[in-house]
């Protein structure tokens, strides 16, 4: 319980970054030239040029390697020796179903959650973007929060916005939000709604500044995403513990405004942040569907659906979806057939689907570089949903994007460096390192 003193200077603490929050410049928090996974606006600013490495948050693997959870850094830069190429791997120590990253507000910072054992790390990427260092390990989350499974890292100014998707009390999908400083300081927790139609789950994290708002999603809890998949879809039981809402939020005073009915587990958002656009969309992963959030004719946000996402009856599992800069497009990985789609946004309202490409086996994960021109996939869903034999295929793909076809730069294969499975991606940047360093 905080003293008053704790108190009054959390809320002081929490109204400064708020207001700085409204008087950043504009153009500080104009569109990104990029998507990278499930990142801030806040960041806006800081996001330019060319992106140099690639870090990839990688689950170990029984048998492959050390086996250890680890962060890999991939050389992207145009004409280097080493492009395409693993240049720098750190070993967190076991496996934890390592799954989403974030970085802090400036960048310099990235935090790396593990969805089992409830473990965040922290790494410093900003003194040296080619070999970062492991800093900090946060490892009382569930003791000092009530929640497990840290899944998105959202930066707020001089804070961390964590998504965590299950409790300690019974591992089933009610949760909350946690608030830390940059230290690693838990400030305040938010649990998800239960009442208005809320079903007290929690996914992803999405936030228009200028509107003030913030969107959650929803998916499951720690006993369904921990189980093999196999398994999971013949347990009617469990199948029935999805979440079925989006959540609409006042950004500043952190509480729910609306809740929206969207079926099927919506997984990642994306606002549509781009000049005259105003609205959001996911992607529903059992149903296989973009659903739109968007302002209706009296102003009122609503959620519907808007496109299918190949043939739903087939069970596609939707699964990262990465907008445009402009708003006009949207790559969305459906896990099962390896496929990924574009779809032109347009008319946000009519969704058309325009061009398709096979990546693999299995696909999970997508970036797009900060100009647009290139584009990442990664392999890995969980540990206990990735496909079995053979068609286990654990990789990062880069391609080139000339705004018709995706043509193939490189692949990692991860199982062959000994790796693991290849999950979330980050981009950094920075002076290359010399040969003696």
């Amino acid at each position: 319980m905080k003293t008053p003193m704790r108190e009054i200077g959390w809320r002081l603490a929490t109204a400064t970054s708020f207001f700085l929050l409204g008087c950043l410049d504009p153009l500080v928090l104009a569109p990104a030239q990029a998507d990278e996974t499930c990142n801030s606006p806040f960041m806006t600013g800081l996001i330019k040029g060319q992106e140099q490495y690639l870090q990839v948050w990688t689950l170990g693997e029984k048998g492959v390697g050390d086996e250890s959870d680890k962060l890999v850094t991939i050389d992207v830069i145009p004409g280097s020796k080493t492009h395409g190429k693993v240049i720098h791997s750190i070993s967190v120590g076991g496996r934890g179903e390592a799954h989403h990253m974030g970085f802090t507000d400036d960048r310099h910072y990235l935090w790396a959650g593990r969805l089992d054992d409830n473990k965040i790390f922290v790494f410093d990427v900003g003194a040296d973007p080619g070999a970062p260092k492991l800093v900090k390990t946060i490892d009382d989350l569930a003791e000092k929060t009530g929640y497990v499974g840290p899944h998105t890292f959202y930066a707020l100014p001089g804070r961390m916005l964590v998504q965590a998707l299950s409790n300690k009390k019974d591992h089933g999908g009610v949760t909350g939000l946690v608030t830390f400083n940059n230290a690693g300081d838990v400030i305040a927790t938010t649990p998800m709604p239960l009442e208005g139609g809320g079903d007290g789950y929690g996914y992803d994290i999405a936030i228009n500044p200028a509107e003030n708002l913030m969107l959650t999603s929803s998916f499951t809890g720690w006993t369904n995403y921990m189980m093999d998949m196999g398994q999971l879809i013949q347990d009617a039981t469990a199948m029935k513990n999805f979440g079925a809402t989006m959540v609409l939020w006042d950004l500043k005073a952190m509480k729910p405004k609306d809740v929206f009915s969207v079926p099927g587990a919506p997984l990642e958002i994306r606002w549509a942040l781009a000049p005259g656009a105003n609205w959001a969309i996911t992607a529903t992963a059992l149903t296989s569907k973009l659903h739109l959030v968007k302002q209706d004719d009296q102003r009122q946000w609503r959620a519907r659906a808007v496109a299918d996402i190949g043939e739903p009856s087939k069970i596609p599992l939707p699964v990262d979806i990465s907008i445009a800069a402009d708003a006009k497009s949207l790559w969305v990985n459906t896990f099962s057939d390896g496929m990924t789609r574009l779809f032109d946004l347009a008319d946000p309202e009519a969704p058309k689907e325009i061009y398709t490409k096979k990546i693999g086996a299995q696909v999970n994960m997508v970036s797009q570089s900060w100009d647009g021109k290139r584009v990442y996939f990664t392999s890995s869903l969980l540990a206990n949903w990735d496909k079995k034999g053979a068609e286990n295929e654990q990789f990062l793909k880069a391609y080139f994007w000339d705004g018709k076809e995706l043509r193939e730069d490189f692949v990692v294969d991860f199982h062959k460096e000994g790796l693991g499975r290849a999950h979330h991606m980050k981009f950094t940047a920075g002076a290359p390192k010399s040969p003696a360093q």
